[in-house]
């Protein structure tokens, strides 16, 4: 009898198992076909409406196309503009009677005037030496000039006397591309 009762257990467990197992597939199989089915209309719907706005991004595309104005029986079509001071503008000429003192006195210039570009200021003649290198590297010429100061002593690092402003500014700009700061300096010509 004891060998029976364990032989009713394993039985019950089996039909248990075969019972549960024989429900799932059949009601599952439908459902997961159904969201399978919405699922891949989800997806085949997301690639058209993303390739119906790639073609409307399209240069030469439908959105880029404007109706073109169709001109009315009575009205001749539109002329281009014509631009003529392309070839007025060089042969104009103006004379201006100015003296050359004047204009540098309105504003606040003297001739014996120069301007220079200090590309640094140092306390240690090393770091001026080293950004003289930079400098020199770049085809610049660069000078360092010591001073004396209530503060102390500096070494600065000058470039110039320019002999123009285009000059100067080139130099500026070519200083400013590799981040090295420059203050625009104004000294007589004398000292």
């Amino acid at each position: 009898m004891a060998g029976g009762g364990r032989t009713q257990v394993r039985t019950q467990g089996k039909a248990r198992r075969q019972g549960a197992s024989r429900r799932s597939p059949a009601g599952g199989g439908e459902s997961r076909g159904r969201l399978l089915r919405w699922y891949g209309g989800g997806v085949v719907t997301g690639v058209l409406a993303s390739f119906l706005v790639y073609l409307a991004t399209l240069p030469g595309g439908p959105a880029a196309e404007a109706p073109a104005a169709k001109p009315t029986a009575g009205s001749e079509p539109a002329a281009e503009p014509r631009y003529e001071f392309f070839e007025v503008l060089p042969r104009q000429t103006i004379e201006v009677d100015v003296d050359p003192a004047e204009v540098a006195a309105q504003r606040g210039t003297s001739d014996d005037a120069v301007y220079l570009l200090q590309a640094g200021s140092f306390r240690r003649a090393e770091d001026a030496d080293q950004r003289r290198a930079e400098l020199l590297l770049l085809g610049l010429e660069p000078r360092v000039e010591e001073t004396n100061g209530s503060n102390g002593r500096w070494y600065r690092v000058l470039l110039g006397p320019f002999p123009s402003r285009s000059r100067m500014a080139a130099a500026r700009s070519l200083t400013a591309q590799q981040n090295i700061d420059t203050l625009l300096m104004r000294r007589s010509a004398d000292g």
